[in-house]
């Protein structure tokens, strides 16, 4: 569902049903559309995705402006129950800041497991690039990303894989989160659904 450049998607949402063993190539790889990417070493099962968003408008003017932008990738793997709720098998988050240099005039973005909470950034990966756009592409590629083990995941049947992006509200400066509450902007609007 595209929506128009006014409201594009800040927050991506896949939804991939997969069925964990019966699916899996030999090289231990399945191949799913939208180019996600699941494999298996042993036992962790890695995530590989590239998957293409627009940044809204109302973002990229706050980045452009030196304000640090959070965004959080999350990857759950669900059973669907009928009688119940459904089942949260695999769950992982990765956390990301993404921010303008004025004075070197570089995009910096930082990758990590934990929240940038307080002045530090903790044990986080950091990049440097030239423009938004390569700064854009790597925040949205996640390259062999640990979403968790092969064992917690049924022997059959039918899971679901959600993964989903989204922009930290709560890292934003108290002017810009009053602004931003309840905008449509910063919301969701961009979803992708893919059954196998």
């Amino acid at each position: 569902m595209h929506v128009d450049s006014a409201r594009r998607a800040l927050l991506t949402g896949v939804l991939l049903a997969v069925c964990p063993f019966s699916g899996w190539a030999e090289d231990g790889v399945l191949r799913l559309p939208e180019g996600v990417l699941l494999q298996h070493e042993g036992d962790e099962i890695l995530l590989s995705s590239d998957l293409q968003w627009q940044l809204p408008p109302v973002v990229e003017q706050a980045l452009r402006k030196g304000v640090p932008v959070h965004f959080v990738a999350e990857a759950t793997v669900l059973r669907k129950r009928w009688y119940w709720s459904d089942q949260t098998l695999l769950a992982a988050t990765r956390y990301q800041r993404l921010s303008y240099q004025a004075l070197t005039r570089r995009w910096r973005l930082h990758t990590g497991s934990q929240p940038f909470d307080g002045l530090g950034l903790g044990t986080a990966l950091g990049s440097s690039y030239a423009d938004l756009d390569e700064a854009m592409a790597a925040l949205k590629r996640l390259v062999r990303w640990r979403i968790g083990t092969r064992s917690e995941l049924p022997e059959r049947g039918e899971v679901t894989l959600q993964l989903r992006f989204r922009v930290d509200l709560t890292h934003l400066p108290r002017p810009l989160q009053i602004g931003a509450l309840g905008r449509s902007d910063w919301n969701l609007l961009f979803q992708q659904e893919h059954v196998l």
